[in-house]
């Protein structure tokens, strides 16, 4: 049960985000699904905004995830905690509530990195220019944003796009119920990287597409069984596949652009985390490659921005963006007003790339500080199999350990683990040991101290 004190100084949203994490830790199970915005909303006599804020904080800190047209269910990201073995009289509720000193969480940017007293300034800004909140937004998001994403995206990732192909989306759950609605009149099939992103291959599937798994070798995607596949479309990361790190060489994307034109099909190029590249200059996009208006390119501001801000967008063929109008007519974008507004503020007076240089050369310090420590404490026992970018870095023992005993040793000690296999199955198995959450100091102790655990569970495993 839910109480809201409206007299309580603390405001409402965080009393709706601390309790409703509380019944996520306490009554529900991995998968079960959160009461809809508009059901709280109703029950509680508090508004859309207030539960949505709730919401968004429950999901930037990996409680819960968005489903397109389904809604919200307690994420798979907590198996980790539900796959530790619990003793018959303890409470799983006790487990999850242990504290947690070092916290590996392998997409997660540090609280302090968010440009907080710029952004406030900038929203009261988007305030003061005189806002109509009488009227509906623009279905593909406000004008100015859209300008400014346009110009960031052929300056640095060399997208060849206008501003009245974008699409502001709520993020990549959205961009992908939009394409799979948009597609689906002509193609039944989504060709997805094996392992890859599941909420491409969950979304697709949910609109009735039969998803085809491609199995990703050293140089990416196989595009020899692509061609063989019956798929006209294709899900990639080829900038940084996810989750392995590959990245596509020029040949096989210019193979994959013929393939597209071949079977009148489309790619849609997902450049989730193209900002932050450790060890060589980003990787120009697949979009700005695609002479035949094939590919669509889906990005988001999550990873190098914020994930509580639910802000993505997509760049869509222009054929494609007649069908988007046609078929959405009387959609809006679900990103509030004022968050776009006060995004497009942002990068207007360039504190968006001043800011992706700070974010770039925090998490590229913290990065080489992760693999240091890990050589360094680790030596020969273990293998990295991903690092370079993005927010973590996979290792694999270089001899037999049970990994799920070893998180579960590990959350006994503080140590929160995440294997790839919660995601990915028997499919691809990985320690995911995320650093952008932790400070420099926690890095180095917590690995250190994730060793001494490594070492006492590598001793069990041999008496």
């Amino acid at each position: 049960m839910i109480l809201l004190d409206t007299k309580n100084k603390k405001p409402l949203y965080i009393q709706l985000y601390e309790q409703l994490k509380d019944e996520i830790l306490n009554h529900y199970k991995i998968g079960d699904k959160i009461p809809s915005i508009r059901k709280l909303s109703n029950e509680y006599s508090v508004s859309k905004n207030t539960v949505e804020t709730a919401f968004g904080q429950l999901y930037a800190e990996g409680y819960i995830e968005s489903r397109e047209k389904v809604g919200y269910f307690v994420s798979d990201l907590l198996l980790d905690l539900a796959s530790a073995p619990v003793k018959k009289e303890e409470k799983v509720s006790q487990k999850i509530e242990q504290k947690v000193l070092y916290n590996f969480y392998p997409a997660r940017l540090s609280h302090d990195s968010f440009p907080l007293k710029t952004w406030k300034r900038l929203f009261i800004k988007a305030m003061d220019e005189e806002l109509d909140f009488g009227e509906y937004g623009e279905g593909q998001g406000q004008l100015g944003l859209r300008q400014e994403i346009a110009r960031y995206l052929e300056s640095s990732r060399g997208v060849v796009c206008e501003s009245a192909q974008i699409i502001v989306t709520s993020g990549f759950a959205d961009s992908m119920g939009l394409l799979s609605e948009i597609l689906k009149d002509r193609h039944s099939a989504l060709a997805i990287e094996r392992p890859g992103y599941y909420i491409a291959s969950k979304t697709f599937e949910e609109h009735a597409y039969d998803i085809v798994d491609i199995e990703v070798k050293r140089d990416g995607l196989d595009i020899e069984a692509l061609e063989k596949s019956s798929a006209k479309i294709v899900y990639i990361t080829p900038s940084h596949q996810y989750p392995t790190g590959v990245i596509m060489p020029i040949a096989n994307r210019n193979r994959l652009i013929k393939w597209a034109r071949q079977q009148d099909g489309y790619i849609i190029e997902d450049d989730y985390d193209s900002e932050l590249n450790y060890t060589h200059r980003p990787i120009p996009s697949l979009q700005g490659l695609d002479k035949d208006d094939r590919v669509i390119y889906v990005g988001t501001f999550s990873k190098s921005l914020s994930p509580a801000l639910r802000v993505g967008y997509m760049v869509l063929p222009k054929h494609l963006v007649l069908k988007y109008k046609s078929l959405f007519h009387a959609h809006f974008s679900k990103v509030s007003l004022t968050t776009q507004k006060t995004l497009e503020l942002f990068m207007r007076e360039g504190h968006w790339e001043r800011h992706l240089r700070k974010i770039r050369t925090l998490n590229k310090k913290k990065h080489d500080l992760m693999l240091s420590s890990l050589r360094e404490h680790f030596k020969d026992e273990i293998r990295i199999v991903a690092q370079g970018g993005g927010l973590s870095i996979l290792i694999r023992p270089t001899f037999v350990l049970d990994l799920h005993h070893l998180r579960a040793r590990c959350m006994d000690e503080g140590i929160k683990l995440y294997l790839a296999s919660d995601i990915h199955g028997d499919v691809y198995e990985a320690i995911r040991m995320g650093f952008g959450g932790l400070s420099f100091e926690e890095i180095t102790q917590g690995v250190k101290h994730f060793k001494e655990v490594w070492d006492k569970q590598k001793k069990s495993c041999s008496t």
